[in-house]
């Protein structure tokens, strides 16, 4: 983490003509820059920034008001699909956690590694979910991705890797499918268009027409897709 006045932010050096900065999900400062620019240059396009550097962060501040840790007890929500289920602690099922009769049943017995095992759901009910989608899309767009994984993705929902596997955030599966949708398209465009061009966009508006509502809800509320 570097600082520059009262400004914290990581910076990441690379092989590209232009200066980027923007606001990760966790609210940190993210400064891609190219390799051959100075530290004073690179301070000097903060300085002229400022202003939107401090306004995005209010930005954040407000749109993580929706944040919320759940709690590991009878009848809190958990989201699946954007739909909230309750949690119902079971002494005995054959499986740490299954959606059951319209609620999220959990044993007791795992109930220390609670957060664990919900990940492990999601990650398989979304790796399911996403491949259908992926699958759907991809001869839409020409594009032929050459895998799928969900994990953990520090602060985005998805990215792409150079051997043509995209990488899907495993709190994607808490999302409504429509935003699901706008998630899986954006990737599979990033393989026409690395960038995010007005081409790029005009792409994802020809699959999506709506994707900036999709995009709008994704960014107001994704805050709030969190164990």
């Amino acid at each position: 983490m570097k600082q520059y006045k009262d400004i914290y932010y990581d910076l990441e050096l690379r092989k590209r003509k232009t200066m980027s900065i923007y606001i990760e999900r966790d609210g940190t400062v993210k400064v891609l820059a190219p390799e051959n620019l100075s530290i004073e240059e690179i301070e000097e396009v903060l300085e002229s920034k400022r202003y939107w550097i401090h306004s995005k962060l209010e930005e954040w501040k407000e749109l993580n008001k929706t944040k919320k840790q759940r709690k590991f007890v009878n009848g809190e929500g958990f989201l699946y699909l954007g739909r909230s289920y309750q949690l119902k602690l079971v002494e005995t099922q054959d499986v740490p956690l299954k959606l059951y009769q319209g609620y999220f049943c959990l044993r007791k017995a795992d109930l220390e590694q609670g957060r664990e095992v919900f990940k492990e759901f999601y990650k398989e009910k979304g790796y399911k979910k996403v491949s259908e989608r992926v699958n759907y899309y991809k001869d839409m767009l020409g594009v032929n991705p050459s895998g799928i994984k969900i994990m953990e993705l520090r602060n985005r929902w998805a990215s792409c890797s150079e051997n043509g596997t995209i990488n899907f955030h495993w709190k994607v599966a808490m999302a409504p499918m429509t935003i699901i949708d706008y998630i899986v398209v954006h990737e599979l465009t990033h393989f026409i268009y690395k960038n995010h061009s007005d081409s790029f966009w005009n792409t994802v508006d020809k699959v999506l027409p709506d994707y900036l509502k999709r995009k709008k809800w994704l960014r107001e509320n994704g805050a709030s897709l969190e164990i």
